[in-house]
């Protein structure tokens, strides 16, 4: 069945040098885009993974090279993903997202390469004042790229999501299983794996009219159930909405409690080692606190006539939440 999109659908397969989100980094990245009506592209990159503070190559690890079969020596001259960042951010955009097993892997992993050069590329904007004009409008230009990129929004299908669900095991027992009974050949290349994923999703289509709709929207929230606010799942919505710390001592908290009661966890989490995309949600919700707390003191110092106290300012809290029933 071929797919109804009323957008880019853009299937997406990595290899990297490991497993570990925060310290390993892209090999190897695939895309396969079919726009509506059927038409599709394919690009891949091979990527020599880049340590931005040793400004050297990073090693891949023997255990992914037992995957993927790719040496550190077959990457020495290829291009870093900053160096096609922009083409990388040119096919993302206006795309929804679709993988196998992508949402719990790949995603995080192509979102951690891009929060790590927005990180690189803000320092380097940050410290180097004099640098050239040139070099200063190209990383400007690339920042300003990642910023418009926010991966968090769009949909993402999870073809191995719909497999488990439907048919309780691989990408080579999924393809053996939808499209025919073969194997498909040069599994664990990237665009052998990203092609691979796209004809299992038609073929689940194909299999399953009664319980599937040929829809994104439907597709996403079929075969990726979480509520999770960052990939690694350090935050996740609660029943009401709430941002909720999901580990260590603040486990089962809402962040806004934790803000009220010990705002310098957040800088804690800033300097700590987890993923950028980590970092940058608990950014995002203490800008949003600040921002509630500033508009809070205004309202309250608006009504008084006069300057108030930070006790001041809690106290009129109170009494508005009191009177609100909130």
């Amino acid at each position: 069945m071929e797919l109804e999109l009323k957008r880019p659908l853009l299937f997406f397969d990595i290899e990297s040098t490991g497993l570990n989100i925060v310290s390993d980094s892209i090999i190897e990245l695939s895309f396969v885009k079919i726009l509506p009506g059927g038409e599709e592209r394919i690009k891949t990159w091979r990527l020599k993974p880049w340590d931005y503070e040793k400004r050297a190559q990073k090693p891949i690890t023997p255990g992914a090279q037992a995957v993927h079969g790719i040496s550190d020596g077959e990457l020495t001259d290829c291009p870093r993903f900053c160096d096609v960042i922009e083409e990388v951010l040119d096919w993302l955009k206006d795309s929804d997202l679709a993988g196998f097993n992508s949402a719990k892997f790949d995603l995080p992993m192509l979102s951690e390469e891009i929060e790590r050069l927005r990180y690189y590329t803000q320092t380097y904007l940050d410290t180097h004042p004099a640098a050239s004009a040139e070099n200063r409008a190209r990383f400007s230009h690339i920042l300003n790229m990642i910023k418009a990129t926010d991966l968090h929004s769009v949909k993402m299908v999870d073809v191995q999501g719909i497999y488990h669900t439907m048919e309780p095991r691989n990408l080579k027992a999924a393809y053996r299983f939808y499209c025919g009974g073969e194997d498909f050949e040069n599994a664990h290349s990237a665009e052998a794996d990203t092609v691979a994923t796209y004809k299992v999703l038609k073929g689940e289509l194909d299999r399953y009219p009664e319980t599937l709709k040929n829809d994104v929207d439907f597709l996403a929230s079929f075969s990726t159930r979480n509520r999770n606010i960052d990939y690694a799942g350090r935050l996740s919505l609660n029943d009401d909405g709430e941002a909720v710390i999901t580990f260590g001592k603040h486990k089962g908290k809402t962040a806004r409690e934790v803000y009220k009661s010990e705002p310098s966890y957040f800088s804690w989490i800033r300097n700590g080692e987890f993923t950028f995309d980590t970092k940058r949600q608990f950014e995002a919700l203490k800008e949003q606190f600040d921002r509630e707390k500033r508009e809070g003191r205004a309202s309250a110092e608006a009504l008084s006539g006069k300057p108030l106290s930070d006790e001041e300012v809690a106290e009129a809290g109170k009494m508005l939440s009191a009177k609100f029933g909130r």
